[in-house]
């Protein structure tokens, strides 16, 4: 399959999903807004994936081509398309499905848990996420559930930890994908905002216990297969 990601700065790529889906024999190309890239047509791919950046969805003025890649994740989602969003990206789905985008009550960086919920338990990602998860976090905005969403989970500090919208759209609010090494550069360039509020860990909190990355992306890898399920159909 052709899987295409959208990538808003140079230190969010797909971490841990890359070797995933070319391990699986993937086609993967990329259009990186950062450096003024245009987003493919619409026939050109059969996934898509939008990845995460410490900008929001309204800072248009400053990022003039969220306007453009809102109308294309729009698209996507009406033309089938599998489509997962992770952090911002996840918030842009939301957005291109007529939901709110705010900033939550506390900033969240870091490991925290997230707890299922119960109606993500007649789906087919029941068995992917479990009741309690551990994950890491890095975002300060949330979303309310577009209409006819399936709420996947939420945590503590953040009420909506992500959606599943018509078993083809996945949003996750957290982050599966980072690596130990995708997590150093997400310190190196947003380590400004390790403020030591109450959700908010330090660096050495984030990145002491490698295992906890490897335990994610087995995750990851898992929501990947599941989404390569739906996209072949119950007869594949």
């Amino acid at each position: 399959m052709n899987i295409h990601y959208l990538q808003h700065v140079p230190f969010e790529d797909l971490g841990s999903m890359e070797e995933t889906l070319t391990a699986g024999g993937h086609y993967l190309t990329c259009t990186r807004l950062y450096a003024g890239e245009n987003c493919p047509n619409d026939d050109a791919f059969d996934w898509l994936i939008v990845m995460g950046g410490p900008m929001g969805i309204n800072d248009t003025d400053q990022y003039p081509w969220l306007t453009e890649e809102k109308n294309f994740i729009r698209r996507a989602i009406e033309n089938r398309k599998i489509v997962l969003g992770i952090c911002l990206g996840a918030q842009l789905i939301a957005a291109a499905l007529g939901a709110r985008v705010m900033k939550n009550p506390h900033r969240e960086i870091g490991w925290f848990s997230i707890e299922r919920h119960p109606q993500l338990e007649q789906t087919s990602f029941a068995s992917v996420f479990p009741r309690q998860l551990e994950v890491f976090h890095w975002h300060g905005d949330t979303f309310s559930l577009p209409d006819g969403a399936v709420p996947l989970a939420a945590s503590e500090a953040c009420l909506n930890q992500g959606f599943l919208y018509g078993e083809r759209v996945l949003a996750l609010q957290f982050h599966l994908e980072t690596t130990a090494e995708s997590a150093a550069e997400l310190i190196k360039n947003c380590g400004d905002e390790l403020d030591g509020s109450c959700y908010v860990q330090s660096e050495q909190e984030i990145l002491q216990i490698p295992e906890r990355f490897d335990r994610n992306n087995r995750i990851m890898a898992a929501v990947l297969s599941t989404l390569e399920a739906l996209q072949r159909g119950p007869d594949a």
